[in-house]
């Protein structure tokens, strides 16, 4: 009889996520020879985030912002506006360098969906930045500093009635509505639902509906794009995202300077909310990548890193409720992608108290042979091809950069070769030169 998904071991979730990978749904590959590259690249990545010492060769991926906007010869702001022309922009890069995965096009965002919301937390191409640049966060305090109750008591409810209200103008008016959980009984129905009939809420509700015409189109597209790419055998890298607590309430909420004034003037409180928040992170991951069918779940860092919190405070705010996440993902058969921004050179003794095989830890600025060193027997490491050098090197120097990176950390598997930062306006020849480079070179013999 078949074992019910929660009576599975972590390797049997993770190999029934890997299967599902491996026969996507809906998919009508091109011809066999599609079929047969597709399948090799997910065991490609499978092998070495296993930690299997005799994959056939180190996979390559490029985490990708504009670069193909800008390859192809379009704005920034073209692909968050035109879907037609993000569809094919994105697919000329995919197929002209031709990665192990890409992960997908949506990076970009449905543009006209953040004009009808009046977006405040980030400037886009065209609309605070130039047409021609990436997108910018506007950090702030849109949850103030005593408002932890509020938000520890009910985040479903601070979100809609006060975070959105402040971070998209057009819903300024859903500050009236009262708490959902009002709603119990016949007497007390009538005056909580009285908020909906005011001709402000309807209209920031009608907003709502207009944003979500357009978030179905700019899916769709997205949708499409993957289903294409699959057919051609590029597989998506990503089956989800979500984000670590800390970074949730820095990033989003508090802002970096509220958040560590917060470390000292309320930690308690702090503790707390990255408590609360935990398993609606948890679930944001694991509830995308089973509706997608794919097991790597991305997660970008940014507040953990070296020089923003000491040792003590990583090990006290930073580190537990991120392995709570991390590992609320991994019992559920999902594969965390740690996108480490910046330096976590003094964090790799801390984050190695991972299960074997589970977890993807890919670096910027981290000496990669430390990483290599403690992190090894644990879990795969990638990353920390520099982006500078592929804005402004030769191809040579990438190339001579991939060796280093391939016979210092790459020689015994579980390397995977990735560019460290997020790539926007890079030199097309860099990148097919890091690509081509890798898949010549990475061979395990």
């Amino acid at each position: 009889m078949e074992k019910k998904w929660e009576n599975l071991s972590l390797d049997e979730k993770q190999e029934e996520m890997f299967n599902r990978w491996l026969s996507p749904q809906n998919i009508e590959f091109a011809n066999p020879s599609t079929e047969k590259a597709y399948k090799e690249r997910v065991i490609r990545i499978k092998d070495v985030i296993q930690l299997k010492k005799k994959p056939d060769r180190i996979p390559v991926v490029l985490m990708v912002g504009f670069f193909p906007a800008f390859y192809s010869g379009i704005t920034p702001q073209e692909s968050m506006y035109d879907y037609d022309k993000l569809f094919s922009a994105w697919k000329k890069s995919v197929l002209d360098f031709e990665p192990d995965a890409h992960i997908g096009c949506f990076v970009p965002g449905p543009g006209k969906l953040f004009d009808i919301l009046d977006y405040k937390l980030y400037a886009w191409p065209g609309h605070g930045v130039s047409p021609n640049l990436s997108y910018q966060c506007l950090e702030g305090e849109y949850m103030k500093a005593d408002e932890y109750d509020a938000f520890i008591q009910d985040p479903s409810g601070f979100f809609r009635s006060v975070y959105l209200p402040r971070i998209f103008g057009t819903l300024d008016p859903l500050k009236q509505l009262a708490p959902l959980t009002n709603i119990i009984e016949l007497p007390f129905t009538g005056g909580n639902i009285l908020p909906y009939g005011l001709p402000d809420v309807q209209e920031a509700l009608k907003a709502l509906m207009d944003a979500g015409s357009d978030a179905l189109k700019w899916a769709g597209t997205l949708g499409a794009f993957d289903k294409e790419m699959a057919e051609k055998g590029f597989p998506n890298f990503f089956g989800g995202a979500t984000k670590a607590p800390y970074d949730t309430l820095g990033d989003t909420l508090r802002g970096t300077t509220g958040i560590m004034l917060d470390l000292y003037r309320q930690p308690n409180k702090l503790l707390k909310a990255l408590e609360v928040i935990t398993p609606l992170m948890v679930n944001m991951g694991v509830s995308m990548a089973k509706m997608n069918g794919n097991p790597i779940v991305f997660i970008p860092l940014h507040k953990g890193a070296d020089g923003f919190l000491s040792d003590e405070q990583f090990k006290t705010f930073y580190w537990p409720s991120f392995r709570k996440l991390l590992m609320g993902l991994i019992e559920e058969g999902c594969i965390p992608f740690s996108y480490v921004e910046g330096g976590f050179n003094s964090r790799l003794e801390v984050i190695k108290d991972l299960p074997k095989g589970k977890a993807i830890w890919a670096f910027d600025l981290t000496d990669m042979e430390k990483a290599k060193e403690i992190l090894g027997d644990s879990a795969c490491v990638g990353g920390n091809m520099p982006i500078t050098l592929l804005n402004l090197g030769t191809p040579q120097e990438v190339k001579e950069y991939a060796k280093k990176l391939i016979d210092s950390v790459g020689k015994d598997g579980g390397y995977l070769m990735m560019n460290g930062a997020v790539i926007d306006d890079a030199k097309p020849e860099n990148i097919k030169a890091m690509i081509e480079f890798t898949k010549e070179y990475g061979v395990y013999k």
